[in-house]
């Protein structure tokens, strides 16, 4: 287990939930202001560490980056995270005329520049960047529901389209990592629509090809994904050799965590939603039935289950930071 998952694991009690939306609430700003600057995505991340008992400072979730750096449609608006509204083909024989963007384009070095910026203010903690799954990329730059088909009958193609998602986002990492971040957390939900053949063909293959070329001792790879088909998709996930994994609430953790390597951090699966849409004592009631469900295995870790809305009420925020520090005092 490399030193930084080490010193992660030590402190329970420093959670690492996937928040960073929220912090608009606490700089008195919009998610467009947020998104559109890296001097205020500093001081979001820095927001949150300040206030928040995390072990890790993660720049901003914003899934549809990528594909806008590709040429994709995004929605903005002030209090939702930006949302690809049209991909760049309307058909998958078309991938092969998809020209794989440069690192910096649209608003790729925003993110990147914020991480640095991050690193030089924020001493106390690893810093860690966020991206998208390879697939859950691809599926943003065609259409979900057409790529889902395409793997069945024109898996040529879509494998054009995977290798070029892939090309792109291994020089991404690489570049958050030149801005010195300690991880990634990769979210690659759209793999939890797949049969576990098609996954493993058509995202984990991608994924380890990824991870490969980024890891080394110094860097924490993060794999994240909320689908409900991943226990039966535990195999590949496992050989990702990925040093945290980090699912969602649409499964059982507890039978999730006996699949994954020992020697790899296991986090989830607060209800995301609760934050924004329940009261504190639920949060609590939640952090409680994850703990007991999943507190007797070394390697679990309580995080929220995907990523926390922009508009969850800070109270519930708070009131699941208190819970996790009860629990582990």
């Amino acid at each position: 287990m490399k030193e930084k998952v080490l010193n992660i694991l030590k402190n329970k009690d420093k959670t690492m939930p996937i928040l960073s939306f929220p912090s608009t609430q606490l700089l008195g700003i919009t998610v467009n202001e947020l998104i559109s600057s890296s001097d205020m995505q500093l001081k979001g991340m820095k927001a949150i560490a300040d206030r928040c008992n995390v072990g890790v400072s993660l720049n901003m979730m914003d899934l549809s980056v990528e594909a806008e750096a590709f040429g994709a449609k995004v929605q903005f608006e002030d209090d939702e995270i930006p949302n690809v509204t049209e991909g760049i083909i309307s058909d998958i024989c078309d991938a092969e005329n998809i020209e794989v963007p440069s690192v910096g384009s649209a608003r790729t070095q925003l993110y990147i520049d914020g991480v640095r910026k991050a690193k030089e203010e924020i001493k106390d903690l690893p810093v860690f960047c966020g991206v998208i799954g390879p697939y859950s990329l691809a599926g943003r730059l065609f259409d979900m529901t057409e790529l889902m088909m395409e793997c069945y009958d024109s898996p040529d193609e879509v494998k054009e389209l995977m290798s070029k998602v892939t090309a792109f986002l291994k020089e991404y990492i690489k570049a958050f990592k030149d801005a010195g971040a300690d991880g990634v957390v990769m979210a690659e939900p759209a793999a939890g629509l797949l049969s576990p053949a098609l996954a493993d063909e058509f995202s984990s293959l991608y994924v380890k090809e990824i991870f490969d070329s980024v890891n080394d001792d110094d860097f924490v790879i993060c794999y994240h994904n909320c689908g409900n088909t991943v226990v039966n998709m535990a195999d590949s996930i496992a050989a990702l050799g990925a040093d945290i994994y980090h699912f969602g609430n649409a499964i059982e953790l507890k039978d999730m965590i006996p699949l994954m390597p020992k020697d790899a951090l296991v986090m989830g699966n607060v209800d995301p939603v609760l934050f924004k849409d329940g009261t504190p004592d639920e949060i609590r009631e939640s952090v409680q039935k994850v703990y007991d469900a999943c507190s007797s295995f070394d390697n679990f870790m309580i995080s929220s289950g995907c990523d926390i809305p922009a508009l969850a009420k800070w109270e519930n925020i708070d009131a699941y930071f208190e819970k996790v520090k009860e629990l582990y005092a």
